[in-house]
């Protein structure tokens, strides 16, 4: 028996030594991006953060560099000097990239999320990818924690591969895991992970969440995006029973209803017992609640924003936000007029994944008025150049802070009516006048 146990640690590698082996500092990782290369980041708290400032420290040494990724968070090589060096192309803009984008030195690129890892398979090159990931375990297996997105898929085609260790980041279920073997540079970070305060819910969000909380059956499967909105529906919903999760984004506001009962995921048409995610950004509380929770499962984003995918669930309700909604039912979600704002996001992607349900609903919801109530945010017609997120064919409920409009199967003169009647009072009459003139009403 002895012999036996001598032969097997013989055949079992020695990880460690591979770790060791590929230990970087991040000037020295960030020493592998070459002039004209093609590099790929996560989103949000993946984004390997001492990587990306190792990248910045040098990038007048290079040339045509250019990093592609959703949603940035460290603003090093943000800057409008940094071009001809770093050019970034954004999937989704984020408060670190948005002026970039306006300004025209960074560029955007269309799409829908589900959709990006094609994208990266035969269109985008990648010559070098980075991420965070938790610590590696006795099976040499990191995984990407906070951010499986599109990362897995950039890792498959990257020629190199950074990973960026945290032991703060939490290790996650599901398909998210990397050797060391497909590994080239380790970083070692012991750097709090990026967190996002829980903002308050004023008392427009908490109405709109009430409506929509009371839209929602027990047993319904949902997708909550992030701000005081879904936090108000995810307040409002604890008094409900066997709910289930499905989204691209996790949230402290799930954690409350996971922790509560009121999220089991009992009577889940796919994935029953689980909650499913692609990525997940908030507190410590979250990152904790997360870590080696089999309740939570972490897949890429071609499959948890798939809508084929999203419409297995029976009852599956999507809630999301836009800027402006015509009376057609238009939604401009990611553009002020022309100018650029966010993206599509996972939006379109579950929209249709709820139209596709049995007994799907999805909510696009957003505030009467902005500017201080000077400004209808429920118009006749869009801006000029505004981006349309979800189309007139795809829209179900909007809500504001008035009500709920059901669009979905309307005629354009029953929605007009709908959307008029959840307008702020104050602009009723001129929608109205509006209306007639386009023959609408």
């Amino acid at each position: 028996m002895q012999n036996i146990a001598v032969n097997l640690e013989r055949l079992i590698p020695d990880y460690s030594s591979q770790y060791q082996q590929k230990l970087r500092t991040p000037a020295q990782a960030a020493a592998a991006v070459k002039s004209g290369d093609h590099l790929c980041f996560p989103i949000c708290a993946g984004e390997p953060t001492l990587l990306v400032s190792a990248l910045a420290e040098r990038m007048h040494e290079l040339e045509g560099v250019v990093v592609n990724q959703q949603h940035h968070l460290n603003p090093a090589y943000f800057k409008p000097e940094a071009r001809p060096h770093i050019r970034v192309n954004s999937w989704f803009t984020s408060g670190v990239s948005r002026k970039a984008v306006q300004a025209g030195w960074a560029d955007f690129v269309p799409n829908y999320f589900h959709e990006v890892p094609k994208l990266l398979r035969e269109y985008w090159p990648v010559d070098v990818a980075g991420t965070v990931v938790s610590p590696m375990d006795e099976h040499g297996y990191f995984t990407c924690s906070l951010s499986v997105a599109y990362t897995m898929e950039a890792i498959k085609k990257a020629k190199k591969v950074i990973v960026q260790v945290n032991p703060h980041a939490p290790r996650t279920h599901g398909n998210c895991h990397i050797h060391i073997s497909q590994v080239d540079h380790v970083i070692e970070c012991a750097d709090p992970l990026v967190e996002l305060a829980i903002p308050p819910v004023s008392e427009i969000e908490e109405a709109i969440g009430g409506y929509i909380a009371e839209l929602i059956e027990d047993g319904s499967t949902l997708q909550l995006g992030i701000g005081g909105i879904p936090n108000a529906v995810c307040k409002a919903l604890l008094r409900k029973k066997d709910l289930g999760i499905h989204t691209e984004m996790i949230t402290d506001g799930m954690v409350d209803l996971m922790a509560s009962g009121a999220v089991n995921n009992s009577r889940k048409t796919i994935h029953r017992g689980k909650t499913i995610g692609t990525f997940a950004l908030g507190t410590r509380r979250l990152y904790e609640f997360m870590n080696e929770n089999p309740m939570i499962e972490m897949h890429p984003v071609d499959y948890t924003n798939d809508p084929y995918v999203i419409g297995q669930n029976d009852r599956l309700v999507s809630i999301n936000a836009t800027i402006e909604v015509d009376l057609l039912g238009q939604c401009a979600s990611e553009s002020i007029g022309a100018m650029h704002w966010s993206g599509t996001g996972g939006q379109a992607d579950f929209v249709r994944g709820a139209n596709i349900s049995k007994g799907g609903k999805s909510f696009i919801t957003l505030a009467s008025t902005a500017k201080g109530g000077t400004i209808s945010k429920i118009v006749p017609t869009l801006q000029a150049g505004a981006a349309v997120t979800t189309n007139k064919n795809d829209v179900d409920h909007v809500v504001t802070e008035f009500g709920v409009a059901k669009l979905r199967g309307k005629t354009a003169r029953d929605r007009a009516l709908a959307l008029i009647e959840i307008a702020h009072p104050d602009f009723r009459e001129q929608l109205r006048a509006e209306a007639r003139k386009m023959n609408r009403i």
